[in-house]
This record gives structure tokens, sequence and C-alpha cells, in this order.
């Protein structure tokens, strides 16, 4: 199933409002791509909800452009700044996926244009995002939280604490 980011903001929008702030608070993020011999790659990346899509733009022929082009599954791990208590205060957030590239000039104009000036280079590559999982991670004293969500299912939160044996899940 095939989830945009307007899909999932319609189906989970309190889940989606907490995962873009999170995402919003800083502007690199750690992307997670499979190499061609099948081990992970982590490089850095700018993530942009725009038009109701996730966007991923990356410089021509980067490795993970590359990675992205063989292999389209993907994941995103907010930038976790310092690591201070009040940075981490609204959780954590990861992203999965596959990468569809935009190779319409027209899609690669409209794109460029909404940009702000000077941010996106006369030659690039674009990836829009099928979401398959949106992962928010958080403290609720003693326990571990978090919420998931998968296209087409409902939003559902986990919960450990220190001496659960496994985890627990909110009904």
């Amino acid at each position: 199933m095939t989830m945009s980011w307007a899909d999932f903001e319609a189906a989970a929008p309190e889940h989606a409002a907490r995962v873009r702030k999170r995402f919003g608070e800083h502007k690199h993020h750690v992307l997670a791509t499979l190499r061609a011999d099948g081990s992970p790659r982590l490089t850095g990346l700018e993530a942009d909800v725009s038009r109701g899509e996730l966007w991923l733009g990356m410089m021509p022929n980067s490795r993970k452009a590359l990675d992205l082009r063989r292999d389209p599954r993907f994941a995103i791990h907010a930038n976790p700044g310092s690591g201070t208590e009040s940075e981490m205060e609204g959780g954590d957030a990861r992203i999965s996926g596959r990468a569809v590239e935009v190779t319409d000039p027209a899609e690669l104009a409209r794109y460029a244009e909404a940009a702000p000036e000077g941010e996106v280079p006369e030659v690039f590559h674009l990836f829009r995002v099928d979401l398959t999982e949106v992962v928010r991670t958080y403290l609720v004293m003693p326990d571990m939280c978090m919420d998931v969500w998968h296209p087409g299912r409902p939003l559902r939160t986990i919960r450990r604490g220190n001496d659960d044996a496994a985890p627990r899940e909110d009904t």
C-alpha cells in the first residue's frame, strides 16, 4: 500500500503533527540506505514536507541517491540535537519507506520553484517518499512509549517499563 504524507496526516493527524514538529527542529537528519552488498549506509540529509509529500533531495550521483535508485528502501532518523532533555521533550522520530525518483522535468521545476532561493542546485536527484512506517519514541515515566503507524492500520502505542519482560500494547 502506497501512502503519501497527506495520507498519513489524514490517517493519524496528531501523530503526523508531532513527527513533523520533531523533524522541523533541525535541518539535517540521518538517512539509512542499503549499499549494493546489502550493508547499511548512513548519511546526512535534509527532508522537506511540501504539497502533501515528503521529499528527499540529493546532489547528483551521490552515493545515497545511487543506493536509492538501486534499492528504494530507506529510514530517516530525526536529528537528536545535543541530546539534552529539553531538545528531546517531544520525543524522537523515525520514518521508513520507499523512495520514488522524480525524473519529470516539470515536476523537478515545480519543486525547485517552491524552495527558498538558492536552496536547490541546478542539477539534483529528487525522490518522493511512499511511507511504510512512522514511529515516535518518548518517555512517560517510568515507561518508554512508541507510537507506531503503518499504512492501513490504526496508530498503536507500545509501552515498555524497566521491569517488563515484554512490551505491552495500549488498547
